[in-house]
């Protein structure tokens, strides 16, 4: 630079602004000539190392050589000096007063420099006038330029500078500065020197040493221990030693009984004399009221408010030994040789020290804090003043709040406590509409499926929302949304709609904007205290309109209910609500609200209590409710989007970045590579990246060992600062688009909530973590990142409710589970469906990232804050833990058995660590695992697909036993085990073990082969019942009977089989049941003897009886009859019948059945009689039908359909003994769709079945002639083996004969037909227990 004309030095943004260096920049051009091509290599080669090394990074891949002078400057511009809101530059503008120690030109220089970004344009003479008038601190001259007419700022200040000259003239010619005696409130005079024109804090001498006492801070004119030698004082401060008191607690202690009202601080020293400069600081007034008002301050430690104790007598500041366990624990103690003492002389060991990030009045230091084992509150000492400097103005004056603030508090809740009542609040005046699409198409789900465990509370819920009037059942509806429970804190359920699969995609989603931060700002601007108001089961308390009730529609297991109110959900909810909330708000000043949260604020206590008072008064009109739990008042701050509110104005919430500022430190490798990628991945906002983290990138390297050294901590703790520093962090803007980005290790969660900038370039707004609790370690790794989301979308609601934004996950196959526009897999875990709809009430998409470009959430979700987690067992676990009880084999054994096998082994560590191998790569065992690697889970240490549980192979032949313990069928045996327990092949085992089995095989039906003509199913239970007698068997008989809309069975043990006693047995049955409109059976000598027929008769119950030989048309309980001797047979000799009779009823009654799709129990009775199966189908009748048609499709291929017409001559079977098998007959009536009466001559007229019947070729030359026969005729076999029509004439049987000897013509059929008045019809019993003789009824006999 030789020759030239001044002197450019590189750029620091600690000492200058870059507006002013690129000022001084451009004149130094013009000083020297420098031609405007060469601008460029000129700035790049002065601005410094740091600041080009910044560019390049902002720049990058461009290089900055190549780019224009006026693009650098504005880059650099809008990096060191971003445009800052206008609202909040308004409000700073608006809240700055003349300072005590400031003069008028500073004032004014303080005032022109915020109005920059105020864009008053026109206006900025009169705002500059009106603030500087309002905020001068002497009221004289405020009084006097109030007076003036036409005043200008220019004016105005050449006035007021006039008359604090003349103040200050007059004030040196009358000697006013010595003051003796500080008495007053206001101390103006500096401690350290004695002069006025400056304050403590930038005074000379604040780093001088004293000339009397040898301590740093003030001069020897004021120095409170010149009473005392040199030497004294410097053996004193040699030892080092802090006190837990000081020289002023002691004095209080020997004067203890004395009130003190001021404490003064003279010049003379005349206070006595202490060995530490701290005994100048000083309280100028303390009003007391009673009873000891103490001073507490609320200084920010380590990200939490603390409440603290001033005392300037303590030298070191304290924390007790409980406080630190719950909120510090984190913090590992350090020894220390410190010995703490009382006032009283006694010693007081500390446990430890802990360094700690302390944060008060903008001011932030890493300071340590001494743990001890005591009962008080913590102490703010000596330590921590000399680096946090206080505003003692604002600590002068200490009063107890209140009593009469107090009272008007609780007056006005008194007044409106019937906002806080418990009842559900009803919105006055507005509804909510909800707005179609004009191409939508209705949508109707079925209801899924729910735990046992909790159906009962889904069932509460159900039960309180109707009687509340929140839901209200309705028959049908063309929509229909499946309705998931969420539990509660409180142990209760929230019912929700999955609308994400059905209403959100058909909705027009109406547009209102949510509240921004600059609306908050001016709502609650000069706000000294705040209050916040919470709305209990907010969208709950707005009505919906009529016409937009039916898209509201859900789907339970108790039927379709129809939401009246407005339900959690629906993609419209937020606007509608903020919408309607505004309107009930509207022109209630200091008013902020957001959804269901009320700010309400004012300039000092009486406007806020007017304003509540408003504010209450409006929500009680409006019918709203407010939950009294959580609602603050008079609240010193407020926190909302990241920011501070108080007294003082806005300031930066540290929650924002606590996660990065308390951060471990890296314990191995691998966390340390995860911080660095997540330094690399902000690197380009990070100047000198490389020199700040060069000790760390030195860990990485192989040859070196780990350790941690100061040099890294340093490092580390410099990343972490430039992590939450402006140059990365950004101010949330809703108009910028939103992303969250969510991760998971196996001890932590992290969450990043950023912007993407105009530029394309992604920047944080604030970061999240936390470290996972003893049994979330235990999830899945597809759970555990589902968890991170989950995390982040809570962490970030205020942010993130209402606006769309995008979820970035670097897992898969969340993008399918947890998909916005899809439904949740019925396979998926339990806790996963209730995540998906959580966020169901969000508008987001769901991006995969891969993992190499996630290292920002990566690096939060390895280095998480170690917060305490409460373990408790939500219904998830429980319901899982129900499902490992049931089955036959311990927990503990399955989970040894799987950590056993080698195959569920290597599956249970891919599911721990959510890494897959490539299906190509994987062997045929793993192939199935793979094929549901999304659907796989952990409980307690054992594989789960869905709710099922992977059985390992030792314990597979246990639970195929376990599965055929009652004999039940394939079918069977399948759906008890879809219930419960899944491995690879189980169908084909279950089917290879119900087919090995001796016992079934013994007892295995025939097939039926006839086309099958179903009975109708009843409407209702006990409608229609089937009974059958089975046995004997062990020795007894058994009474079986079906219901045959339930397929509920009853079997009773019988002694005896006679009519008497079965109709005992029914009347038991009929009292408990109620009496049936029907009742099947066969014809049993019980079921056709005149006592059954009276009994049936008198309680009006239909007797219908099937074809003897026919058990298919009794098919119900013939059927039953087979399955119950299948299983008593299979159970014989294992334990008494009794028991085996029981442990097959409660099986079989509480196993779905085949026709119904249903268990018994449901049907029967409503519900189930132990949690086995839960298969419920939301048309029973449908599954009958369909069942039946495939029965009858079935059969169709094995049968023909044949039909016999009036006279037609058949043969049909005798089963008289010894007689041929078949005999000749004609056909007389059809009495069903498959049943005959056939004249057989002599022997009478015959029931058959079709299958009991042949065609019989007709010949003309061939007469029959069939006697009919008579009493003495007719043998017992014959007499008893039919049921048979009498002849009765003699005229009938020759007209009988005839038939079966001539043709006759057709329309004589008719009148040859013995009439039914004339005949008696007579039941044919035949004996079906060999144990009886059979003889012919005595009413059969002639005479």
């Amino acid at each position: 630079m030789a020759g030239m004309i001044g002197q450019m030095d590189p750029f620091d943004d600690a000492g200058e602004q870059w507006a002013t260096y690129i000022e001084r920049f451009e004149h130094y051009i013009l000083a020297n000539d420098i031609q405007p091509e060469k601008r460029v290599p000129v700035l790049l080669s002065v601005m410094g190392p740091k600041t080009y090394g910044l560019l390049r990074n902002l720049v990058a891949p461009s290089k900055p050589g190549t780019m224009q002078y006026d693009n650098i400057v504005g880059v650099l511009q809008a990096h060191f000096a971003p445009k800052p809101l206008v609202i909040a530059e308004r409000f700073r503008f608006h809240k700055r007063n003349q300072g005590e120690e400031e003069t008028v030109a500073q004032y004014v220089a303080v005032l022109k420099r915020l109005s920059e970004h105020y864009e008053f344009g026109a206006y900025l003479e009169d705002a500059l006038r009106d603030r500087f008038v309002c905020g001068l601190k002497c009221e004289t001259v405020q009084k006097r330029l109030l007076t003036e007419k036409d005043l200008t700022f220019r004016k105005a200040v050449d006035y007021a500078v006039s008359a604090e000259t003349a103040t200050r003239e007059v004030q040196q010619l009358s000697g006013s500065l010595k003051v003796n005696a500080v008495l007053s409130q206001k101390g103006d005079k500096c401690r350290r020197c004695g002069k006025m024109n400056h304050t403590d804090d930038d005074c000379w001498y604040k780093d001088r040493d004293c000339h009397q006492c040898g301590r740093k801070g003030h001069t020897k004119r004021m120095c409170k221990g010149r009473t005392r030698s040199s030497q004294d004082w410097n053996r004193k401060a040699k030892e080092g030693k802090p006190e837990l008191k000081g020289y002023a607690v002691k004095n209080r202690a020997k004067d203890k009984k004395r009130r003190i009202h001021h404490v003064a601080a003279e010049e003379s020293g005349s206070e006595g004399t202490r060995p530490d400069t701290d005994s100048e600081l000083e309280l100028y007034s303390l009003s007391r009221k009673e009873k000891y008002s103490r001073i507490s301050l609320m200084p920010v430690v380590n990200g939490k408010k603390m409440e603290m104790e001033l005392d300037t007598g303590a030298a070191v500041s304290l924390i007790p030994w409980e406080q630190y366990k719950s909120m510090l624990s984190q913090l590992p103690l350090q020894p220390t040789d410190i010995m703490l003492k009382t006032y009283t002389g006694e010693p007081l060991a500390p446990e430890g020290v802990i360094k700690v990030q302390v944060e008060l009045n903008k001011q932030r230091a890493t300071l340590p804090l001494y743990v001890v084992k005591v009962d008080a509150p913590p102490l703010f000492g000596r330590e921590w003043l000399r680096v946090i400097k206080l505003n003692w103005k604002d600590l002068k004056m200490i009063h107890a709040r209140e009593q009469s603030g107090n009272d008007n508090l609780e007056a006005v809740l008194k007044k409106h406590s019937a906002v806080f009542s418990k009842e559900l609040g009803t919105m006055k005046g507005i509804k909510a509409r909800l707005t179609l699409r004009p191409d939508s198409v209705p949508k109707f789900c079925p209801p899924r499926n729910v735990p046992y465990a909790l159906r009962p509370r889904v069932e509460a819920e159900l039960k309180r929302l109707t009687e509340l009037g929140v839901i209200t059942p309705v028959e049908h509806s063309d929509w229909a949304t499946p309705v998931v429970p969420v539990n509660k804190k409180d142990g209760s359920v929230r019912l929700c709609g999955d609308f994400k699969v059905t209403l959100n995609s058909q909705l027009c989603v109406d547009k209102y904007p949510l509240p921004r931060i600059e609306d908050l700002f001016a709502s609650l601007a000069g706000g000294q205290h705040f209050s916040k108001l919470h709305l209990a089961n907010a969208y709950l308390q707005m009505e919906v309109e009529e016409e937009s009730k039916k898209l509201l529609t859900v789907s339970t297991q108790k039927g379709l209910f129809r939401f009246n109110r407005l339900p959690f959900g629906v993609a419209s909810s937020p606007a509608l609500f903020q919408k309607a909330m505004d309107q009930v708000l509207l022109g209630l000043p200091y008013t902020h609200c957001y959804l269901d949260d009320i700010l309400v604020s004012g300039p000092d206590k009486q406007t806020h209590l007017r304003t509540l008072k408003a504010v209450l008064g409006r929500l009680e009109d409006y019918g709203l409710h407010l939950k009294q739990e959580k609602c603050l008042f008079f609240q010193e701050s407020v926190e909302y989007l990241g920011h501070i509110i108080d007294a003082a104005g806005l300031h930066k919430s540290p929650e924002k970045v606590r996660a990065v500022m308390e951060a471990p430190a890296p314990a191995d490798v691998s966390q340390l590579r995860s911080f660095l990628g997540m330094l690399n991945y902000y690197g380009r906002f990070i100047p000198d990246l490389a020199t700040v983290l060069k000790p760390l990138n030195e860990l990485l390297s192989k040859e070196k060992k780990w350790q941690w050294t100061s040099a890294c901590e340093s490092a580390f703790q410099k990343a972490k600062e430039h992590l939450a520093s402006p140059e990365i962090l950004t101010h949330y803007n809703p108009e910028l688009p939103l992303r969250l980005a969510c991760d998971a290790s196996p001890y932590g969660v992290g969450a990043v909530l950023s912007h993407v900038m105009p530029d394309g370039q992604e920047r944080p707004i604030a970061y999240a973590s936390r470290t996972l609790s003893k049994a979330e370690r235990n999830y899945a790794q597809i759970e555990r990142e589902a968890l991170a989301i989950v995390f982040g979308v809570r962490k970030f609601h205020q942010y993130l409710h209402g606006n769309k934004f995008t979820l970035l996950t670097d897992h898969h196959p969340l993008t399918s589970i947890l998909s916005p526009v899809k439904g949740t897999p019925s396979m998926a875990a339990a806790r996963m469906q209730r995540w998906a709809l959580l966020l169901s009430a969000h508008n987001y998409t769901l991006q995969y990232r891969k993992g190499a470009h996630h290292a920002n959430a990566d690096g939060l979700s390895r280095l998480p804050l170690p917060l305490a987690q409460k373990e408790k067992q939500g219904a998830v676990e429980v319901f899982y833990a129900s499902q490992l009880d049931t089955l036959p084999v311990g927990v503990a054994e399955i989970r040894r058995d799987t950590l056993s096998d080698v195959t569920l082994s290597r599956v249970l560590e891919m599911v721990t660590t959510g890494r897959f191998p490539a299906a190509k790569d994987a062997d045929q065992e793993l192939s199935p695992y793979l094929m549901r690697r999304h659907e796989l889970t952990i409980q307690q240490g054992c594989l789960m697909w869905g709710v099922r549980v992977v059985v390992p192979p030792k314990l597979r032949s246990h639970v195929l036993k376990e599965l055929h313990a009652a004999h039940p069928g394939m079918v069977r045996m399948k759906s008890l085990a879809r219930s419960y327990v899944w491995w690879p092949g189980i169908d084909s085992q279950i089917e290879l073990q119900a087919k090995a089995c001796h016992s079934c095989q013994r007892v295995q039906k025939e097939p039926g082969l006839a086309p099958l003509h179903p009975w109708l199913w009843p409407s209702c239970p006990w409608e229609r019942i089937h009974v059958d007698f089975a046995g004997p068997f062990e020795g007894h008989m058994y009474l079986v009977v079906v219901d045959a809309h339930s397929k509920w069975p009853e079997v009773h043990i019988m002694d005896s089989t006679t009519a008497g006693k079965t109709i005992q047995v029914l009347r038991g049955l009929f009292s408990r049941h109620g009496i049936p409109h029907v009742l099947v059976s066969d014809n049993g000598p019980q079921f056709c003897s005149e006592e059954f027929r009276v009994f049936l008769k008198a309680n009006g119950v239909k007797h219908i009886r099937s074809a003897p030989y026919h058990p298919a048309t009794n098919g119900l309980a013939e059927r039953f009859v087979q399955t119950f001797k299948h299983a008593l047979k299979a159970s014989r000799g294992t334990a008494p019948v009794q028991q085996c009779l029981d442990t097959f009823l409660l099986t079989y009654r509480n196993t779905p059945h085949a026709t119904t799709r249903e268990t018994p129990a449901i049907l029967f009775i409503g519900h189930k009689l132990r949690s086995r199966l839960d298969f419920l189908k939301p048309s029973v009748a449908g599954a009958v039908r369909r069942a039946q048609d495939a029965q009858q499709q079935c059969r169709q291929q094995h049968s023909r359909d044949r039909q016999f017409t009036l006279g037609e001559p058949v043969l049909v079977r005798d089963y008289r003994k010894g007689e041929d098998k078949w005999t000749h007959g004609v056909v007389l009536e059809k009495t069903g769709p498959v049943s005959y009466k056939v004249n057989v001559g002599a022997q009478g007229v015959w029931k058959r079945h079709v299958d009991q019947m042949l065609t019989r070729p007709e010949s003309v030359s061939q007469q029959v002639t069939v006697d009919p026969p008579t009493s003495s005729q007719m043998s017992p076999a014959q007499s008893g083996s039919d049921t048979m029509l009498h002849p009765c004439t003699s005229l009938q049987e020759e007209t009988v004969e005839q038939v079966l000897g001539t043709t006759s013509p057709p329309e004589t059929l008719q009148s040859l037909k013995p009439s039914p008045t004339d005949c008696t019809q007579v039941t044919e019993s035949v004996r079906r227990y060999p144990v009886r003789v059979t003889k012919p009824p005595v009413r059969y006999r002639d005479g």
